[in-house]
Parts: C-alpha cells; structure tokens; sequence
C-alpha cells in the first residue's frame, strides 16, 4: 500500500510553493497572455507564411492547408559529442513518424553543444557554464517564429538539457518533449578506469596507457556511461515527467529506442491546444515537478552540478528552489542507487536492475516523491513506474519488479543510505555543497591547515613536487561565475585520490565546480559568495585552519577574516573566445541562485 507523502518533502514543496507565489504567478500569467495572443501562422502575411515552409517539401501542401499540428524541432546534434551523434536521422526520422498520425515536422533551430569531456582543464572550460544560458538563447531564437503547435526538445549533455529546458519555458503556452537517444555500451570497468588515472598522475604509466584506458571507456555513439550530470539530466527529465515513460537510458540503435522516439512524436501532435488533452509545459513544470527532479538527484547520488541547474530551471519557470531546500529534502530522501562514480557499475548496469522505473515505483511506494503531477505522457507520474519493451513490433510498458542487483539499486524501504548525500554546509567562508553520498563516512569531517591556490595547474604542480604530502585542506579559488565562469575542476581528483589513498585527511574547497564524474574526495563546492569581489574565500591564507563537516553542515575557518583585505583579483584570461564572453561573468548571480545572467539580468 503506498504510504501518504512524506512531511518534510510536504513541508519544503509548500515552502518552496509560498516563496514563488508571486513570481510564479507573474509567469503563469504572461504564459496565458502568450497562449491568448500566440500568433496563428494562417494569419501571417502570404510573404510572411511562404517563407516559413519553403523548404518543407513533402510536408509544403499540409502546412499550407493546415491539417494538423506543426511540430518544431530544437536539436543540439553534432557529431564530436558521442551522446548527441545519434541526432543526425532523428529529424527525417520524426517528420515521417508525424505524417503517421497528420501532424508535420520542421528543425526550429539548432543550438551549440560543447562536450565538457573533451575541456575539462582547458581553456574551453571557461565558456562551459554559460553555454547554458547561449542554448537557452538559441532556444528562445528557433521558437520565436511562432509557427509550431509543440516543441521537440533534442539534447541530452550537461548544460544542454538545462538550456534547452530553460529557453522552451519562455514558451511554456506550448507543450515540449525531451526526446534522448541513450548511452554507449559499457566499456572497460570503471574501477580499472580509475586505477590508470591515478597511476597516471603518480608517473607510474604514460601517455599511451591512459589514453588506451580512456578509448576503452568511451567508445561510440552514445551518452558516457558513467553518472554524470547528461545521465542526472536525463533522470531528471523522467522524474518531471518530460520523456516518454523509461526513455532515458535504451541504447542508441535499439528497436526500443526507435519506437519511443516515434511515440514521443505522435505524443507530441496529440497533447497540443487543438486537442483534448493539452499539456503546456509552463504547466508541467511545476513546483511539484522541481521537488521531484531534486528528490530523484538525492535518491540516485546524481551530479552535483544539478545544484546549479535545479535552481536556474526552476527559476526560468517562475520558481524560487535553493541549497536550503536542497539540503532539507536530503534529510528525507534515502538513497536508493549507487552508479559510478559512486558505485562499481555504469547506467547500462541501472537500467538493466530496474532503472529508472525501479527508482520512481520505490520512491512512490514510500510517499517520497509527488504522484500528482502533469506529464506530458497519460496516466500521471505512476506510469513512469513502468518499463518499455517491444512485443514483437509493438511498444509495451511492464512492471520492473524486484531490484535486478541489491548492490546497484535498493527499495527506498531499505535504501545504502538514509539521506540523499546532497548537504549544504556553511559558515565564515560562506554556503557550499558537499556530495556525502560519494564519500565515506569517516571522511565527513576534515579539519587541516589550509594551502591556497587559483587554479588547477598549480595544484598539480604543488603534488608532483610532493608539497602536498600531509593532512591538508585545498582552496582553489577565483573560480565562480564573475571570475572566470566556474569551469569543473575535475582534473583535481586524482591528484587529490591520491593523497587521501597515501592516508593523508584531504579536502577540496572551491567557488568552482567539480564534475559530476567527481567523486570520493570530501569537497565543499560552489562555494558562495565566490572569492571575486570579496568573498570570504578571498581572505584566506596559507596555513589557515579550515574545517568541512558535512555531519554537521559546518564551512569554517579560525581565521579572522574581518581584519584582513582580500587577495588580488587575477586578470581575465583571454584567447578561446574568453573574451567575448565578458558580459556574461559580469552579469553572473551566485551559484545558488543558477549563475545565469541571462536570467539575472532579465530580473528574473
């Protein structure tokens, strides 16, 4: 029997509803005034309307004659991202499916998509976070010519799902499906993956090794395999009730994947304002939509960098969700999966335990998530309690049963964990999150002389040279959005692994980002206010004792930080096209609140 919901996810979903009142309404609002005043395409000017389906072929007479919804694409595809590869057929592919069911097809537009896999430690790194907010302008650029009845949202990567998420809700009078294409098959053991990299970064292997292990690990089309902030985004998307039910994670090429892509599309033609059962995304993105992407994050140890974009998302849906909420919902939600990096096996392992239907069952079955959302898909949010599979040539949806593997996923009854692993920690040196779930227990607690740096060179240049060989506490900072964009500073860890397997008490504390790759290393991050303009991180320095406890949520120093001015500020970089994006650092809010200036500066 399903227990009722639980109270602290109740009372943080009513604080979270309390606090977004009026920004939510105002935006619900202008989504009505959008909905009332949207342009109808037939009464576009003949030049106008000529323009429009020009190149649309085969499809010119039914657009012209309006015989049924007009679907628009928005596609990240390019083929040097493997996880967006696949994208390459999806557009013919979903014009043919549309025709099936007397709707029509066009690419909006298409958006950047930078694979964050290929900058992490170079320059390019720097332009990552805001790439979110140029694909949520690219989005808002493909559907500005009011010609589309739906929005098909092609993305799947780490900025990319939140970008195009947060462009298509300035459109939210019209309903929106994510449509994923899955991951690559599972490659060498992720733990033999490690073992390279940091034999690597003790000198113990070359080059050709690592790279041999890394070409092991990604190998073809398809999303990286690991849980990462694309497989989070793609959790997220199901927990919000945004795909077809259990599309994340079916491979690229399957049958499967095909037949929910079509069902996605003809989903799409029927849930649109003409029909009966109209489903606007401004509406499906809720505050109950928001808890529930969060709690899947808390359930299933997901990417940290979602501490970020949960709040920007929500936000761009009028919404106000922060570490606060965060942090109090992990007190209630149990973590039911461990996936690497926080577990031996990748998402191929998830999906074939139970995945995500497995998750979202167990967590209803307990009261821990919301049941009473608006999905795009019928049946509510307990229909993504199901999983896809093929009889014969037709789609069905079945009950996961019992966990496939009680070491990769558990029932929320008896979960690896009874929080989530999502705590906020603060104090003199500010508000910062810290991934419990990735760490253990007796690491919660760090309490070491701190060494200063501002940048990742410098630190692995301090461990090659052995500097860092004791008990110590790591701040790179000058690394939030205003400084130089808040690029991941995933290149420290297996310096830093290193060091915790030498038995040493290690921490990171950081205003950047780490990735969500990152893993049992205890680390305090987005550390806010960041260290540009004077933030307490600024004012620290070498030797100072610096303590992070995620037992007790404590960021601290003994310093005085009051008599002391704050360091230098370093010089923007330049080359890259660093530059150019000059506007957006200075108009960058706090990691807390998204780090969005898109979003900021609209006074949003």
């Amino acid at each position: 029997m399903t227990k009722p919901l639980n109270d602290t996810i109740h009372r943080v979903t009513q604080r979270v509803i309390d606090n977004s009142r009026k920004s939510r309404g105002d935006y619900l609002d202008l989504m009505d005034r959008e909905g009332e005043r949207q342009v109808n395409r037939h009464s576009l000017s003949c030049s106008n309307l000529a323009h429009a389906f020009a190149g649309a072929e085969d499809d010119q007479a039914a657009i012209k004659a309006a015989r049924g919804p007009n679907l628009g694409v928005v596609t990240a595809y390019n083929d040097m991202l493997s996880a967006h590869q696949p994208y390459y057929r999806y557009p013919e592919r979903m014009k043919i499916w549309a025709r099936e069911v007397g709707a029509t097809v066009q690419v909006a537009g298409g958006t950047p998509a930078m694979c964050d896999g290929v900058t992490q430690g170079e320059a390019g790194m720097e332009l990552s976070l805001f790439s979110r907010d140029t694909i949520a302008l690219s989005t808002v650029v493909a559907l500005s010519h009011a010609m589309y009845d739906g929005v098909a949202l092609l993305g799947i990567c780490d900025k990319i799902v939140p970008g195009l998420l947060m462009g298509a809700l300035r459109f939210g009078h019209l309903p929106a499906i994510f449509v994923p294409s899955g991951p690559m098959g599972t490659g060498i053991s992720n733990k033999e993956k490690q073992r390279t990299r940091q034999l690597y970064a003790e000198g113990k292997v070359g080059r050709d090794e690592l790279l041999a292990s890394e070409m092991g690990s990604y190998h073809s089309p398809g999303t990286c395999t690991f849980y990462g902030t694309a497989n989070s985004n793609q959790m997220m998307m199901e927990m919000m009730g945004l795909h077809v039910p259990g599309a994340a994670f079916v491979p690229p090429g399957a049958k499967l994947r095909q037949e929910l892509s079509r069902a996605a599309t003809h989903r799409l033609a029927a849930i649109g304002k003409s029909g009966e059962d109209f489903r606007p995304l401004g509406h499906v993105v809720d505050e109950k939509a928001i808890i529930n992407a969060a709690i899947g994050l808390l359930a299933t140890g997901g990417s940290t960098n979602h501490a970020i974009h949960i709040p920007a998302m929500a936000r761009a849906a009028g919404i106000k969700f922060d570490w606060t909420d965060l942090s109090e919902l992990s007190s209630a939600v149990p973590l039911v999966a461990r996936v690497y990096p926080n577990g031996s096996g990748d998402v191929n392992h998830f999906h074939e335990a139970g995945g995500m239907g497995y998750v979202i069952g167990t967590l209803l079955d307990e009261g821990l998530a919301h049941a009473d959302i608006m999905t795009v898909w019928d049946g509510g949010f307990e229909a993504y309690s199901r999983e896809p599979g093929m009889d014969g040539d037709a789609l069905t949806w079945r009950d996961p049963g019992p966990s496939g593997d009680t070491e990769m996923l558990r029932p929320a009854s008896d979960p690896f964990q009874a929080d989530g692993g999502m705590r906020l920690v603060e104090g003199n040196l500010g508000r910062a999150c810290f991934k419990s779930s990735a760490v253990e227990r007796e690491r919660w607690t760090i309490e070491a002389p701190c060494r200063i740096f501002e940048d990742q060179p410098s630190v692995n240049e301090a461990f090659k040279k052995g500097e860092l060989d004791r008990d110590v506490v790591v701040v790179v900072r000058y690394q939030g959005p205003r400084a130089n964009g808040m690029p991941e500073l995933h290149k420290l860890t297996p310096a830093l692994g290193v060091l915790q397997d030498r038995g040493y008490r290690v921490a990171l504390v950081t205003d950047g980002r780490m990735s969500g790759a990152s893993g049992k290393v205890p680390a305090a991050i987005h550390c806010t206010p960041e260290a540009l303009g004077g933030g307490p991180l600024s004012k620290l320095r070498d030797g100072d004792i610096v303590k992070v406890c995620a037992e007790t949520g404590t960021l601290s120093t003994t310093a005085d930080l009051d008599t002391r001015e704050p360091a230098a500020e370093p010089a923007p970089e330049q080359g890259m096209g660093r530059e150019i994006f000059a506007m957006f650092r200075a108009q960058a809010d706090g990691a807390e609140q998204g780090a969005s200036s898109m979003m900021a500066t609209a006074g949003l």
